[in-house]
């Protein structure tokens, strides 16, 4: 046996480093597990490579989950600010980039580096390299986990292993794994903040333009996000779409207001007295993108022959091209999966867990938090959110 510990924590990533740090300081002797070659991969990616590590306008209304209060308990003891002051006092420098999302100004290696020192300095034992092979409840009570470097045993064993999303940064199913082997149900898991797909007419019509934004509405199963939308080589990205996906799943009607914050018809109206001389594809070419605008007069508006001069349009062919930019259809077949998704959507059923403690109701000491549970949050650094408090709520109980 490879020493003693009070807390086994499988994965080195946000939560788990978090939960790690948090249990440490009441005392407890921890040991953090970790597959890959090094910590906080995912932390090291985020935002650009400048981690948007929390949003200061986080609530429960920003999560995804079969059980919406679940997520309430944690959030309210750990909140924004608590990790705010943590920053500070290690001097990393940050700012808010829009709608409450802090982002380091230099890199994010620097809240890697903070939480290893905090993990340093409460006696944190961190293990990268080591994989687990196999977990084990011993009659006694307690975990007993084989891995790559050996076998270690502990009362206390935190799930902090994520979930499926970005595949390369090494993330897999064990976490669910590990709640099926100890009786836990896992609810449906599916990719979410994601690209979308396109297919058939739907990608021809968008097809050459690649690398076209603006601002957007996008509006799902009763939610919307306004922000920018971007055209890829297969379908579309940009934070409005990627917010609209986790509400999003094939056959889903998804609609895009391309004049966000205006009335349409109202704006064609006024262009209209104001430019009657000027064609509608004139007219459009300078409320959006020049060659979205060809695109949207070539692939839907060929019939009211958008080169016409706008005093040519009727009234109600003014209200057809309004209704067109106010409510644009999207047909997406698909999404760009779990290779580029941020999070994961599902995952370990929280009806089985407490929400004060992160405990299994019925293993005592099988604690799980972070993305491996059925929480998912908004792009905007409420994900990081989440696995600060939820670890820190299991951190305060084991």
């Amino acid at each position: 046996m490879s020493g003693h510990h009070d807390v086994l924590v499988i994965g080195a990533g946000a939560a788990g480093l978090m939960c790690a740090v948090t249990a440490a300081r009441r005392g407890r002797r921890v040991l953090v597990i970790e597959h890959a070659n090094k910590v906080g991969k995912k932390i090291l990616m985020s935002g650009g490579g400048r981690c948007n590590f929390t949003n200061t306008g986080t609530t429960p209304a920003n999560y995804l989950s079969a059980n919406p209060h679940f997520c309430k308990s944690a959030l309210a003891r750990y909140t924004p600010w608590h990790f705010i002051e943590m920053v500070e006092r290690h001097g990393i420098a940050y700012h808010e980039k829009e709608l409450g999302q802090l982002f380091c100004d230099e890199s994010s290696r620097l809240i890697v580096r903070m939480l290893l020192d905090e993990c340093a300095r409460a006696g944190v034992e961190v293990r990268t390299h080591c994989s687990v092979e196999r977990v084990e409840q011993p009659d006694a009570g307690g975990f007993r986990l084989q891995t790559t470097q050996g076998r270690f045993a502990a009362p206390a064993l935190v799930v902090a292993c994520g979930g499926l999303s970005i595949p390369s940064m090494g993330a897999s199913g064990f976490g669910y794994e590990l709640a099926r082997q100890f009786g836990h149900p896992v609810l449906p898991t599916r990719a979410g903040l994601v690209p979308l797909t396109l297919s058939g007419k739907h990608h021809e019509r968008l097809e050459g333009l690649s690398g076209v934004a603006l601002p957007v509405t996008a509006r799902c199963n009763g939610r919307d996000f306004s922000n920018s939308m971007l055209v890829t080589h297969r379908g579309v990205s940009g934070p409005a779409i990627l917010q609209i996906s986790s509400y999003w799943q094939p056959g889903d009607e998804l609609r895009l207001d391309l004049l966000p914050g205006s009335d349409a018809l109202e704006t064609l109206r006024q262009l209209q007295a104001a430019r009657p001389a000027a064609g509608l594809g004139t007219v459009l070419a300078e409320l959006l993108p020049r060659r979205f605008a060809q695109r949207l007069c070539e692939a839907w508006l060929a019939h009211l022959q958008p080169g016409r001069p706008m005093r040519q349009f009727s009234a109600p062919q003014l209200r057809e091209v309004a209704a067109l930019l106010a409510d644009w259809p999207l047909v997406a077949s698909g999404t760009e999966g779990y290779r580029t998704a941020e999070v994961t959507l599902g995952g370990v059923d929280t009806d089985s867990v407490s929400s004060t403690t992160m405990q299994s109701r019925t293993v005592p000491g099988l604690y799980f938090i972070g993305e491996v549970l059925d929480v998912t949050g908004w792009l905007g650094g409420y994900n990081f959110q989440w696995a600060w408090a939820s670890a820190h709520a299991a951190g305060t109980a084991v």
